[in-house]
């Protein structure tokens, strides 16, 4: 009677898991079978696509950047000092993964907009954020970096304290500890960061165009250009898309050939 149950649970098991590939591969296989691939290079040397991919580049790679930059001290303050505040804090950084990124747009509109008071003064110095490459990197790091952050979080509450105070009673600065051990403990939680941070803003469509807008060349990224492509070039849209799936499968196939999220 056991092994007849267990026989029963593991067909279902297998059955759901099986629906479930089915569900996430089909996708992707039509895609690739609707390929055009006989118009594959023309529409591939398109100087809008490499346009579009420059732009990709150039955001996503900056926002992985800051995300980075800000990121860390933003982890270290939540595990280092931990209180109500900082549980506070954490939910803040936090709510762009869950906010719908078309929100994401209009909310930074509503602080970096002409007609807000911050948006105003940025404009009176001569900046403006809004439907610029700039713009585009400030929406993409918006959505895209509280995932360096929870990478880092998860890192600093896996290192060894042990090797910290010896730094310290041995007379290291703490910039010291930071430089020789922390970082160096962090190595896997950031490559991963990156990786992760980097495929999440090559994806990023609305709050980009919510606040960047779809200039062609200035805030036109992978995403938006098959949005565009969508409205009157299939052929287009669909090797585009191909595109960014090949770029996205190679970062996740270089984050599990790192062991990342294993260590």
């Amino acid at each position: 009677m056991k092994h007849s149950s267990e026989r029963w649970t593991n067909s279902i098991i297998l059955s759901l898991a099986g629906i479930g590939l089915l569900f996430f591969m089909l996708p992707v296989i039509s895609l690739l079978f609707r390929m055009p691939w006989g118009d594959a290079g023309e529409i591939i040397t398109n100087p809008e696509i490499w346009g579009a991919l420059r732009v990709s580049l150039i955001v996503s790679v900056s926002a992985v950047l800051l995300s980075l930059v800000f990121g860390f001290p933003i982890a270290w303050v939540i595990t280092r000092y931990p209180s109500r505040w900082t549980r506070i804090a954490r939910v803040v950084v936090l709510v762009p993964m869950v906010l719908p990124p078309i929100v994401g747009g209009v909310a930074l509109l509503s602080v970096f907009g002409a007609n807000s008071p911050i948006g105003h003064m940025l404009i009176s110095l001569g900046f403006r954020l809004p439907f610029t490459t700039l713009g585009a990197v400030l929406a993409v790091t918006f959505v895209s970096g509280p995932f360096m952050i929870i990478m880092l979080e998860s890192g600093m509450h896996s290192l060894d304290d042990r090797l910290e105070h010896a730094a310290e009673v041995l007379g290291a600065s703490r910039w010291m500890t930071i430089r020789t051990i922390i970082l160096p403990g962090l190595r896997p939680a950031i490559i991963g960061g990156m990786a992760l941070t980097w495929a999440r803003a090559l994806g990023e469509f609305g709050a980009t165009i919510a606040f960047a807008g779809n200039r062609p060349g200035h805030t036109q990224t992978l995403p938006l250009a098959i949005y565009q492509a969508l409205q009157s070039d299939m052929d287009r849209a669909l090797l585009i898309s191909a595109e960014l799936i090949l770029i996205t499968v190679c970062l996740m196939i270089f984050v599990r050939s790192r062991g990342i999220g294993h260590q």
